[in-house]
């Protein structure tokens, strides 16, 4: 479900104009700037209760920290967030995680992010006895090596909430069972199963200014 997010479109490419345009007149300190050493764009996101939380996008220059974007509003796991996340449990793994590449079912937006435009033929490896255990995979679903029965954890990624969707670098280690599939994805209006969804329209704004090297840190 798609939410009209005109003023908010509007506010945030007015501050992302006025952060390449003018230099700030003070720097804030944000929550998580011990954490991301030199990174210069972070996603925050913070629980406010339940399956709900809300997104602040920041932006380090010379001057230090400017928020770009403030009190997006989110939806997170079902069942809420954790330290350390599980396969089936709904909820969504706090920390600092990397932004690794983007894709969905609609056309490459643009920005920095490497981009795959997915068919019915890209799926997410959630088989805990997969080699491509927690990595995108591309096969027709009669010849994939591993297990797509949702059940298995895998998904396929051609539904509406991946129209768009940024991966986070959850679990790179692919540890069976400590987690996978863990995305920025366009919101369902509902919770999710450990994913961070918001507006369309939003994600796609943000996805724009992303370039690499950009973090999401999480936390309640």
């Amino acid at each position: 479900m798609r939410r009209a997010v005109v003023s908010i479109c509007a506010a945030f490419s007015a501050a992302l104009l006025a952060l390449s345009s003018a230099p700030p007149s003070h720097a804030e300190t944000p929550w998580f700037q011990p954490n991301v050493g030199n990174a210069t764009q972070v996603l925050s996101v913070v629980s406010t209760g339940g399956a709900t939380a809300k997104m602040d996008v920041w932006q380090r220059g010379a001057n230090g920290w400017q928020p770009v974007l403030v009190g997006v509003p989110t939806h997170v796991g079902a069942n809420g967030m954790t330290p350390q996340s599980h396969d089936g449990e709904s909820k969504t793994p706090m920390g600092i995680f990397t932004l690794d590449f983007a894709f969905g079912t609609q056309p490459n937006p643009g920005g920095g992010l490497q981009y795959v435009q997915v068919t019915k033929d890209h799926w997410w490896d959630g088989d805990m006895k997969s080699p491509t255990y927690n990595t995108m995979q591309v096969c027709k679903k009669a010849d994939c090596p591993f297990d797509t029965n949702p059940a298995s954890g895998t998904e396929n990624l051609y539904i509406p909430q991946y129209a768009h969707a940024i991966v986070m670098g959850v679990n790179k280690a692919r540890v069976p069972g400590n987690g996978g599939a863990f995305f920025v994805h366009t919101t369902d209006g509902g919770p999710t199963a450990g994913c961070v969804s918001l507006d369309d329209d939003t994600l796609v704004k943000i996805m724009r200014w992303l370039q690499p090297g950009a973090l999401i840190a999480v936390a309640k």
